[in-house]
């Protein structure tokens, strides 16, 4: 059975003392930011704080504060229904292994295979999304005036935040047709009744309220979950393919649909066992500064207009929880995110690439501006061919360096790697320049969102790439005295 809510969650980390209450008063302006992020760099558990407060007003918040869920492997590996058995990233590939057994792992004959692959995918969860008529989360709904976000806590984590930012929402938006689109943009609170939307141009979310504008909407329905069972949010952070929506993506991985209900005053479908809901809407001609904000890159995101989120009504359980994250310099919670992304998406990858062994997308590189390919390689120019195809793949277009090894390197080694780049590349010969998008938190560039980006080849070069000489031996022992050595080690006391 698939985790059915947030507390559900919440109940099986307590169970396995992944969970620490914390009864202390702490404020979500700064304290909770701390104290998280020195739990999250020291490997710690999730926290639960059950007496938030304003320091300033002494105002104590009714809704306690979540955070830090899926802030470890065996968090990340739990949440999406699989065992623990390492404590590492590993343990994710269990998902993976489960959709590369209902994957054809051989390279499509054409795009059409492609898009049947996608298609199968879909078959995977059934009819997708199952509609409720009563849900949980409308046990409360508030409008009007009682309309008051400043009665969630919601946090500052970094100094110079522009606000308070709610970190965890899935936006829920769709296009003129009705598909759904759930992402996960943050939304910086301004007053009782408005947000800013931090929804970049790229963003499928975006596209719906760019559709709707184009369709003559001025008020485009825009409605936010706080709080899902741990895969629809893990979904609403990954790169679901356009083919299928996020719910559907959540239904696959957790094996039976989401359970969604229509909203108060929209016709959106948000999960019906979330803890609180805001609807509303918004007008792309309505833009607001928002920012700096304190992001994963380990920098502040740079101010700028966005677009304005009103809320028009809030609908909530009776005894809410507020979830949260807080994002930094890694690692933080969102890198095992990204990472069970990784792990999730290697069946497709190499539907698309069938020479990728396995890649790396390492945490340092905070999932955009760096990839390592693992490659069995069989002619020329191949490694060449992985990079364009690379940047070609949806959200993989922001990668600012691609390195690609051979098959015999093992990609999340990095002392590996390096050794191969620092001791194989010949910079005229294995180097790629190319420009094309760049995430737009990618702050190095000389325009946003547009620049330059790497191309490493690290693989031994073979007939016609260009090298002449002979190519020498990597150093490796005998096997036989190898074979003697490990059966003397023990003896040996070292």
């Amino acid at each position: 059975m698939a985790i059915k809510d947030l507390r559900e969650f919440i109940a099986l980390l307590e169970s396995k003392g992944q969970l620490k209450r914390i009864t202390a008063e702490v404020d979500p302006l700064l304290e909770i930011g701390e104290i998280t992020d020195r739990v999250s760099k020291s490997g710690g558990p999730a926290l639960l704080f059950e007496n938030p407060i304003d320091r300033a007003t002494g105002t104590r918040y009714a809704t306690p504060v979540v955070i830090n869920l899926m802030g470890s492997y065996e968090r990340m590996a739990w949440a999406l229904g699989v065992d623990a058995d390492t404590g590492t990233w590993r343990d994710l590939d269990a998902k993976a292994k489960q959709i590369m057994e209902l994957l054809p792992l051989d390279a499509p004959a054409s795009v059409m295979d492609k898009l049947g692959i996608a298609k199968n995918l879909a078959g995977l969860a059934g009819s997708g999304a199952k509609t409720v008529k009563r849900a949980p989360v409308q046990e409360i709904v508030l409008r009007g005036d009682d309309v008051d976000l400043s009665k969630l806590p919601v946090l500052t984590t970094w100094p110079e935040d522009g606000g308070p930012f709610i970190t965890l929402p899935l936006v829920v938006t769709a296009d003129p047709k009705g598909k759904p689109n759930v992402g996960m943009y943050r939304l910086q609170v301004f007053d009782k009744n408005t947000t800013g939307l931090h929804i970049h141009e790229h963003h499928d979310g975006n596209k719906n309220l760019r559709a709707c504008k184009a369709a003559g909407m001025s008020r485009v329905p825009v409605s936010v979950a706080l709080g899902s069972d741990p895969v629809t949010i893990f979904s609403a952070s990954a790169p679901v393919p356009p083919i299928i929506d996020e719910y559907l993506f959540s239904g696959i991985l957790r094996g039976e649909s989401v359970e969604v209900v229509k909203c108060i005053t929209n016709d959106l479908l948000v999960p019906a066992h979330a803890e609180i809901i805001l609807e509303g809407w918004c007008d792309l001609e309505e833009t607001r500064w928002e920012g700096p904000f304190g992001d994963h890159t380990g920098y502040y995101s740079l101010a700028d207009d966005f677009p304005v989120f009103h809320v028009e009504a809030i609908t909530m359980r009776s005894d809410a929880i507020y979830p949260t994250t807080i994002v930094g310099r890694p690692p933080m919670e969102d890198c095992y995110m990204a990472k069970a992304t990784e792990r999730i998406f290697l069946p497709v990858i190499k539907a698309m690439m069938p020479e990728v062994v396995d890649y790396d997308l390492p945490l340092e590189g905070v999932f955009h501006n760096c990839a390592i390919f693992q490659i069995k390689k069989e002619f020329a120019g191949q490694a060449v061919r992985v990079m364009n195809f690379a940047w070609s793949m949806g959200q993989m277009m922001f990668t600012k360096y691609v390195i690609v090894v051979d098959e015999d390197v093992d990609c999340h080694d990095y002392s590996q790697v390096a050794w191969r780049c620092f001791n194989n590349v010949d910079p005229g010969r294995d180097i790629l320049i190319s420009k094309g998008p760049l995430d737009r938190l990618d702050h190095s560039s000389n325009h946003e969102s547009f620049g330059f980006k790497m191309g490493i080849d690290a693989t031994r070069p073979i007939a016609n790439e260009g090298h002449d000489r002979e190519w020498p031996e990597a150093l490796e022992m005998d096997a036989d005295v190898k074979a003697r050595v490990d059966a003397m080690w023990n003896e040996l006391g070292l």
